[in-house]
């Protein structure tokens, strides 16, 4: 099924990342991407406002931790939120979804689902508030789609990827404000028995929602964008949802401190296009290139590191 039959027309479309959470007092789709990450839906049935959260973990053991990451702090913050605009309790609902077992680019560990689900129900009684729906645990990851004008959540659910690739493509997200680069770096991977291209994005803000749509393996991306650069965007992504990146940048020359700062913030590999010499479809230029993404794919990131 296409993702955007699921889509109501007329209504703005939010996306969270990992440690994300929406309140609106005003229809909108909330949308996520879960694994063994929980999502907790409220809705108020008297006055229609409603919230999301996207946690990763189960409860805050650090007080300088992020409370959006933790499902007590997350989970507790979006239900006082609900009630300072209606203090009545018994006007909310609640649905809860995710916790799979699965591996990949989605989980952060075996086991972690289980606490997950355990502490969005142990808040949600604590509140007095009734879980309505759940679509919770298994081995499989979800897309989520929350409807607050009507309390409609729709699923799709869909198989974690592992990462020894076998039997399929290195899905590649590229995020570059030029099309024609996009166009080039997109010849070059999917003449590649190895990769695909699984999204283009021209900024940061595409290049999230990419993200939450696709599922990338590895993110291919450019440094100088409108609105939020490629250096701050890598500081999110290994912040909220660590993926592999290679960053593909003119600013980004061999020993120049972007290509260190770069690296400080996760990347994996950092190219000067000017080394590419993407215009003349040189093959060392592109055998270059295809050994970065398949280095960046075969990684292992630090989620303790990145912040996770």
């Amino acid at each position: 099924m296409n993702d955007e039959f699921l889509i109501p027309r007329g209504l703005k479309r939010i996306f969270l990342l990992p440690g994300e959470l929406c309140l609106s007092e005003e229809p909108v789709l909330m949308a996520t991407l879960l694994g063994s990450c929980v999502a907790v839906c409220i809705y108020n049935k008297r006055t229609g406002y409603a919230g999301m959260n996207h946690f990763l973990r189960n409860i805050r053991a650090n007080i300088g931790d992020s409370a959006g990451k933790f499902g007590d702090t997350s989970t507790t913050y979006l239900i006082q939120s609900l009630l300072t605009l209606d203090k009545v309790v018994g006007h909310h609902e609640a649905k809860i979804f995710g916790g799979g077992e699965v591996v990949g680019n989605l989980s952060l560990g075996t086991g972690i689902g289980v606490y997950n689900i355990a502490i969005a129900r142990e808040i949600l009684k604590d509140f007095k508030i009734p879980i309505i729906e759940e679509d919770v645990g298994g081995k499989q990851g979800r897309k989520v789609y929350f409807n607050t004008k009507t309390f409609d959540v729709q699923i799709r659910h869909f198989k974690s990827r592992y990462k020894n690739y076998s039997g399929r493509k290195i899905r590649v997200l590229i995020v570059d404000d030029v099309k024609l680069i996009r166009q080039i770096l997109r010849n070059i991977i999917e003449k590649s028995l190895e990769f695909e291209v699984c999204a283009e994005a021209s900024n940061a803000n595409e290049a999230r929602d990419k993200i939450l749509e696709t599922d990338p393996d590895v993110i291919s991306l450019d440094i100088i964008m409108p609105g939020l650069d490629g250096l701050d965007f890598l500081k999110n992504i290994m912040q909220y949802k660590p993926i592999p990146v290679v960053i593909v940048s003119t600013i980004a020359q061999a020993g120049s401190p972007i290509e260190r700062r770069a690296k400080e913030l996760g990347a994996i590999a950092v190219i000067d296009k000017a080394d590419l010499d993407l215009y003349k479809f040189d093959d060392s230029s592109k055998l270059k290139y295809l050994v970065a993404l398949k280095a960046a794919a075969m990684s292992i990131l630090d989620f303790k590191h990145k912040g996770i």
